[in-house]
């Protein structure tokens, strides 16, 4: 068990030391290079015009054009945006003090390498104010009409309601994404979260929604939330007489381990809320990992996206029950889930696109050569795609979305006309 130990912590250290290799070159594979972005026409403008657009080196215009082909700008609104911060500013923020140390490798590389997706340069003493402001400058490089929804995130809680520090790997309050939101309205909305364990949840649900929260985002196998819980009733009333959508990541999470509670995220459990006339949006449409069937007499593990499909054709829900597509095409999700949400157009009226901001920053969870693999990508688009993606990761993830297929079939424009869903 020594040798294990020993092993496992020289791996690690070993992984960091490569990263700080990595990061010492001007644009390693694993790294966003993080250029500036152009100045002139905003990269990506719908339509652009060849002669005035600010270039991207390896893109070209009518490529980028075609990316925009059916879409109103103005319903683009992105659902699945994170906020992240340390704090530095006053804002609030905090991140598990692990994501610090060198003697949490994994954690530590995990902190390091979501902070270069958002190109907050390493050692930064303004986090909280470099993420904000490159998240603004490619926000502002879409067309005008196109926002992003920033979530707050709560801390975890154990069952009787008490804060769990340990259990919490970051902190966003709501306060703050409210006012980073009130000041670029045009460009941002925000999204409470907040635990119903609190003893003043309601209080808190109350403030949010005359705050302009626009949906709650719950991740219960990091909160420690179990979505059956009767303690729950009275929120669940509330949220279904506001008509505002509760936001769940369903299927395994590991990007925020939490309290590590993986079955908390079993699709199954979005039924109560739902029962209770709650709209709820599915996030990543449970497309990672798998859960207990509990619909067998004999529940065993199937991959969470069936769970989450089964949902999607049971027509009690067909009023209720929405998906975000954000992070579904990574390299860690399954073919079969590729196919199903492209070949499935009859859900496209309730998939909701979403990039899950910081990650399409992160280079190494997109990897185009498999997606091309797959019969999803045409091997032509991968050369614009990959320059895009060092340039403009917001705009590749929206890019990726509009170029994959199965068979012929695309995500319909439907998919990326979302605003309707949040007003």
């Amino acid at each position: 068990m020594l040798r294990r130990r020993h092993l496992l912590c020289c791996g690690g250290l070993a992984g960091v030391g490569l990263f700080s290799a990595l990061g010492a070159s001007q644009a390693g594979p694993l790294l966003n290079p993080c250029p500036p972005l152009p100045q002139g026409r905003p990269p990506g403008s719908a339509p652009v015009d060849p002669s005035t657009a600010a270039p991207l080196d390896g893109v070209p215009p009518d490529w980028l054009n075609s990316v925009w082909d059916g879409l109103d700008p103005s319903q683009l609104w992105d659902v699945h945006a994170h906020l992240l911060g340390t704090g530095d500013s006053g804002s609030g923020c905090w991140v598990d003090p692990r994501l610090t140390q060198w003697w949490h490798p994994v954690e530590h590389l995990r902190k390091r390498m979501i902070l270069n997706g958002a190109c907050v340069p390493e050692g930064s003493q303004e986090v909280d104010r470099a993420y904000v402001a490159r998240l603004t400058q490619l926000a502002d490089a879409f067309p005008t009409g196109a926002r992003w929804l920033l979530f707050a995130f709560d801390e975890a809680l154990d069952a009787a309601g008490a804060r769990r520090p340990d259990w919490t790997t970051f902190h966003v309050p709501n306060a703050y994404a409210r006012e980073v939101a009130a000041r670029r309205p045009d460009r941002f909305g925000w999204v409470a979260s907040i635990h119903p364990s609190r003893p003043d949840a309601r209080a808190r649900l109350e403030a949010a929604l005359q705050g302009g929260a626009l949906a709650v985002k719950w991740l219960p196998s990091a909160m420690n939330i179990d979505l059956r819980s009767p303690q729950l009733t009275p929120f669940y009333d509330r949220l279904a007489a506001a008509r505002i959508p509760l936001i769940v990541h369903v299927g395994e999470e590991h990007a925020v381990p939490g309290a590590g509670q993986q079955g908390l995220g079993n699709p199954l459990h979005l039924r109560t809320p739902l029962r209770h006339g709650v709209r709820v949006i599915a996030a990543h449409c449970a497309s990672l990992g798998d859960a207990l069937d509990l619909d067998l007499p004999r529940p065993r593990q199937v991959p969470a996206f069936d769970l989450f499909a089964r949902l999607m054709d049971e027509p009690a829900w067909r009023g209720l029950l929405l998906g975000d597509v954000s992070a579904v095409f990574q390299f860690n999700r399954r073919q079969e889930v590729w196919h199903t949400l492209l070949r499935r157009q009859d859900w496209h009226p309730r998939l909701l696109h979403g990039s899950d901001y910081p990650l399409p920053g992160v280079m190494p969870l997109v990897r185009l050569p498999r997606l091309v693999k797959a019969g999803l990508l045409d091997p032509a688009d991968v050369p614009p795609l990959e320059a895009l993606r060092r340039q403009h990761p917001l705009l590749f993830d929206l890019a990726l979305k509009r170029k994959v297929r199965s068979g012929g079939h695309a995500l319909l424009p439907a998919v990326f006309a979302t605003s309707p869903h949040l007003m």
